[in-house]
């Protein structure tokens, strides 16, 4: 996987979650607590996750054949998406149901100093894995926001593990308030509140990367500083008088194609056009190196057409 992919950054989480989830699991059979078998479920669910993006990293790298001849970059686009379907079918609806059952049937937490250890273990895990998830996007993020990078990244498994941590502190924190509540109370509707409160969350997750990767899926272009980059080599180069017009779409996160009309000279001929167009796309390939497929087409430039 590519820089971009964040390899490190998704064998963290995966090692963490992997921990955890047992961790949670054990603190579940001695307390009995809905909210600790919501986050026990939650992080089974992002480690099935971690071990998607890594599958479609892998597929993502087979050769193109004839009936792909764009290869299988767009792999790592649609495992994505499926981790955005499982964090909601597993994680959201498990706890949702979970949250609902325990409201309706509170009983108290027992051996509540298990769950409170097994959460602040929790934390501290998540927390390392969520500061290599940090570290790794900002060496790709630049002066973008954090907002703006997870929309605009082409690389969806950064973004993805970025919001999966995220979402998993912050599900601690509202497992830890329910127990706690459900403790100082003694009334075990509170285990229920904070199971409820991780079931939303998890969709609310879910919701934002299923939209996200979608789009992808479907095909996005370059980011408009990309675009510009290739525009102006194409204008740079001697043969090309104008830009007529321009696509650009994602094959993956680090293949892109380009296809554009370019205006030459009406009284070129056929081999200083082949030559203009040989340049044009060293120039492109010079500044964008992830253009890998290129389209060029001739023709004469007239105002009405464009």
């Amino acid at each position: 996987m590519s820089a971009g992919g964040g390899t490190k950054a998704i064998i963290a989480a995966l090692a963490a979650n992997l921990a955890i989830a047992v961790a949670k699991f054990v603190a579940f059979l001695f307390t009995g607590s809905s909210s600790m078998l919501a986050e026990s479920v939650h992080s089974v669910a992002d480690s099935g996750n971690q071990a998607l993006l890594l599958l479609g990293d892998k597929r993502s790298k087979k050769r193109e054949n004839p009936k792909h001849p764009f290869g299988y970059g767009r792999e790592r686009y649609f495992y994505a998406f499926v981790v955005a379907v499982v964090l909601f079918t597993i994680g959201a609806v498990f706890s949702l149901y979970e949250g609902f059952e325990k409201i309706a049937h509170p009983h108290q937490v027992e051996a509540p100093i298990w769950a409170f250890g097994v959460l602040i273990f929790a934390i501290i895990a998540e927390g390392f894995s969520f500061r290599t998830a940090i570290k790794e996007s900002k060496a790709i993020k630049g002066n973008n926001s954090w907002v703006s990078f997870i929309r605009r990244a082409k690389a969806p498994e950064l973004p993805v593990v970025l919001l999966e941590d995220f979402g998993a502190l912050l599900g601690l924190v509202f497992a830890l308030f329910g127990v706690t509540m459900a403790v100082v109370t003694g009334n075990g509707v509170w285990d229920g509140v904070g199971t409820l409160m991780i079931g939303v969350l998890l969709a609310i997750i879910a919701v934002i990367l299923a939209v996200e990767t979608k789009s992808l899926l479907i095909g996005e272009s370059a980011v408009p500083e990309t675009e510009r980059k290739i525009r102006a080599a194409l204008e740079g180069a001697p043969e090309v008088s104008k830009v007529i017009h321009m696509r650009t779409l994602h094959l993956g996160p680090e293949e892109l194609l380009v296809a554009a009309k370019i205006a030459v000279e009406h009284d070129d001929t056929a081999a200083e056009v082949a030559r203009g167009i040989d340049e044009a796309e060293r120039r492109i390939r010079e500044a964008v190196p992830i253009a890998r497929v290129i389209y060029l087409e001739p023709d004469l430039f007239r105002e009405a057409r464009v």
